[in-house]
């Protein structure tokens, strides 16, 4: 199923009109972690701010909907954004790390894991990782799945 089907059944179940929603895959592992929010694990995410402020992208928004894709681009469920805030990399919670659902659920296997995401991902950009570089957390809920 694409973002767009899902997202139009969604809508008429929903009964929602003129509501925008994103669609996107989590990085490292799509299928593996996508899988965690199915299963009711994953209800939290995390991406570096410096990414934001270099494509001039605006924030994720409390309430807002995400079609959340797997590898192959296909839709697999829907979630609403319930928390947004912003803090540095070296200041991320063992809460918000346990509700990030990967691993052990432990801050110190989160902070190795994004460490290495967040590295790659802002190396690719021309910039440095930084242990106080400014992080996205997310939470959020499934609202939608096939």
């Amino acid at each position: 199923m694409t973002d767009q089907e899902m997202w139009k059944l969604f809508m008429s179940k929903e009964h929602l009109q003129d509501v925008k929603y994103e669609a996107w895959a989590f990085g490292g592992d799509p299928d593996g972690l996508a899988q965690l929010v199915l299963d009711g694990i994953k209800t939290g995410t995390a991406s570096a701010y410096p990414l934001y402020e270099l494509e001039n992208e605006p924030l994720p928004e409390s309430g807002s909907y995400s079609v959340i894709l797997d590898s192959k681009d296909e839709a697999v469920c829907m979630i609403q954004t319930t928390k947004v805030y912003v803090v540095p990399f070296n200041q991320v919670s063992k809460e918000h790390a346990y509700k990030e659902g990967e691993g052990d659920r432990s801050l110190s296997y989160w902070a190795r894991v994004h460490e290495d995401f967040f590295s790659t991902c802002i190396s690719e950009a021309g910039k440095s990782f930084e242990k106080n570089m400014l992080v996205v957390c997310e939470e959020f809920k499934v609202v939608f799945r096939e």
